[in-house]
Formats: C-alpha cells, sequence, structure tokens
C-alpha cells in the first residue's frame, strides 16, 4: 500500500521564480467590474498606480506602465532609446542574457556580447574596460540614486500580480535621448504614454482589471508591509533556503555569495541527474512546482522561487517537499536540509 495520497488537497504550492503566488484579496480586486477606462474615476486608479510604482522604483522621474509581459518592456527600452547600427555592450549572465541579445539583434543593433559562464555576475571592472570612459519589490531598489537610465519589470513577480503589465522607470537623460532615437516604436512609444499619462489615462485600453490588482497589492507592499520588512522577509528566505541547499550537500548555481539572490535559488543536481526528473517526481508527489532551468542549465538545475507572497510556514512546507523529492528521486543528497532551515528561521 502506498504512503501517499491518490489525489492532492489543499492548494497547488507554485514555487516557480514567477509568476508567483497571488493574494486572495488581489485576486479579489483583480474580479471587480470593469470600469469605463476614459472615465474620470479611472483617471483616479491611474494616477494612484503610477505614484505608486514611483515609490517602489524609488524614483521622481517617469514611470510608464504597459499592458504587456516584461518581455514588452524590454522592447520598449530598447526602441525608445536606440537606432539602427547603435552599438550596445551586452554581458552573458544567464539565459535571459541571451533572449536580450536576440531581441536587439533582431531590431537591428549592433552587440558586443562578453560571454560568460552563468555561475557569476558581471565583474563592473570588466564593464569599465570594455566600455572604456534585479528584482522589483523584492530587494532594494533605486533607480534615481544608483543614476539607471530604464528599469525594466513586469507582474507576475515581488508585485505578487499574474502576468499581463510591463514596466518603464525612465531618467531625464533616457527621455531626452528617445527623442532622437530612430528605432521603429508605436505602440511601446513612451512620449504617446506620457501625454495621457500625466492625466491618469492611457492611450490605448488598459488592462483595467490587472490594474485594480496592482493598486491592491501596492497598499499591502507599501501601506502595511512596508518596503524595507518586504526586503528583509526576502533576505530571511533566501538565506534559510541556500542554507537547506548546504544541509542537502548540494550546491547553489550562483558561485559567488555576494551575489545571490534574494528571490530565487538554482540548484545544481549531481552530473549524471536529471533535475527536470526531480521537479517532475515533486509535482506529481506534492503538487509543488519548481522552475526549471533554461538554456544550457535545463535539466541540471532546479529553481525554488521565495518571493512575492510567501512566509515562513509557506518556505519550511517548500523546503519539506524539495527534500522528499530529492530522496524519492535517488539524488544523492544529506537529509539535514530542512533541519538547517528551520533551525535559521527560528532563530532569525
Amino acid at each position: 500500500m502506498k504512503n501517499q495520497p491518490s489525489g492532492h488537497t489543499g492548494r497547488h504550492f507554485l514555487q516557480i521564480p514567477g509568476p508567483t503566488n497571488v493574494p486572495d484579496r488581489v485576486l479579489h480586486a483583480i474580479a471587480f467590474p470593469t470600469i469605463d477606462h476614459r472615465g474620470p474615476e479611472f483617471a483616479d486608479v491611474g494616477k494612484e498606480i503610477v505614484a505608486g510604482m514611483r515609490r517602489v522604483f524609488q524614483t521622481d522621474g517617469t514611470v510608464v506602465v504597459y499592458p504587456s509581459s516584461g518581455t514588452g518592456a524590454w522592447e520598449a527600452a530598447l526602441v525608445n532609446t536606440l537606432s539602427p547600427g547603435d552599438r550596445v555592450l551586452m554581458f552573458e549572465t544567464g539565459h535571459f542574457a541571451t533572449l536580450w541579445r536576440q531581441m536587439a539583434t533582431r531590431l537591428g543593433l549592433d552587440i558586443e556580447f562578453v560571454p560568460g559562464d552563468w555561475r557569476h555576475g558581471v565583474d563592473p571592472a570588466q564593464v569599465a574596460e570594455k566600455l572604456t570612459i534585479s528584482s522589483l519589490a523584492s530587494i532594494d531598489y533605486r533607480h534615481d540614486e544608483w543614476g539607471v537610465d530604464v528599469t525594466v519589470a513586469g507582474s507576475q513577480k515581488g508585485l505578487m500580480l499574474p502576468p499581463g503589465l510591463g514596466f518603464n522607470a525612465v531618467s531625464d537623460k533616457a527621455l531626452a535621448a528617445s527623442k532622437n532615437a530612430k528605432l521603429t516604436r508605436s505602440y511601446w512609444d513612451w512620449a504617446a504614454m506620457q501625454e495621457t499619462g500625466q492625466t491618469g489615462f492611457f492611450p490605448y485600453t488598459p488592462a483595467t482589471n490587472l490594474l485594480f490588482g496592482l493598486r491592491e497589492a501596492l497598499k499591502m507592499l507599501l501601506e502595511e508591509e512596508g518596503l524595507d520588512a518586504v526586503f528583509v522577509r526576502h533576505a530571511r528566505h533566501a538565506e534559510a533556503t541556500r542554507r537547506a541547499v548546504t544541509g542537502w550537500g548540494l550546491e547553489v548555481l550562483c558561485a559567488e555569495p555576494r551575489e545571490h539572490s534574494n528571490s530565487l535559488t538554482a540548484v545544481l543536481v549531481p552530473d549524471g541527474y536529471d533535475a527536470d526528473r526531480v521537479r517532475e517526481i515533486i509535482l506529481d508527489g506534492f503538487d509543488m512546482s519548481l522552475g526549471t532551468g533554461l538554456g544550457k542549465m535545463k535539466g541540471k538545475i532546479f529553481r525554488i522561487g521565495h518571493l512575492g507572497h510567501f512566509n515562513d510556514l509557506m518556505l519550511c512546507g517548500t523546503l519539506c517537499g524539495v527534500e522528499m523529492g530529492l530522496h524519492r528521486a535517488g539524488i544523492p543528497h544529506r537529509g539535514g536540509g530542512v533541519a538547517a532551515a528551520l533551525e535559521y528561521l527560528g532563530a532569525a
């Protein structure tokens, strides 16, 4: 007789790096009746959201909200600032860096792509040499203070929403560059978004109900928990997860501790074992989804998301599911990972 029920009860554990778990109250807000996106009630919603997103980005400048994925916000950042043939420096830090290069190449940009091993971040000295002159609402991010020209973000990560909204935070320098940029743009044009955005409206039909959800999520992040507490919570859960990985005798993909992510942890499985088989066993046995490895990391890692709407008990359940899955999959490991995380969480 199997020591396991034939079906799953309770909620599914969605522990991928995004989309993340959406709080019930955000789901309820999304379910509000749709309103006229040209009416005065919507203008108040639009203004409130832009003001809240400025606080999240830590900027006094322009914030653009698109009905799009984060990939759309990527393209907006490129087409509003560059012209065909412009030379762009990019660094290979992982799978999404290669997708960024593909997009830029298709847009007609001249890319210098510096290769990397996917286990280390970019060396600032290497950037400086080449030039010769992270996860929003999960970690501390300061658009203005750090002199960032364009920040790109999506709704389905630390903002605790379903996919469907993309964001650009834009510096005055980037806005000035957009006036001379020659890449073709229409839907992504910052100028059109700015013109209507000042009044709380959009130049086209917005994702009205997702904006209702965003308004509720911003209330939770900014007014109730507070961004500083959000950042501390994410750092705490990340450290507990890394201690679990060490307790299992496995390796975190990121080889440099100062570059560790506070929003997700990628775990290397030993050579000769399939990380996706581990994910499959965990999904079938415990109704929990973990992130797959992407690109050349496919089958070599699984990714544990610990961002967004998440607490200590959710993390404990997640790590227990991973430890049981490692055992069922026959992955060589020690059994003390969950205990190490519990010891840290209990003392922190």
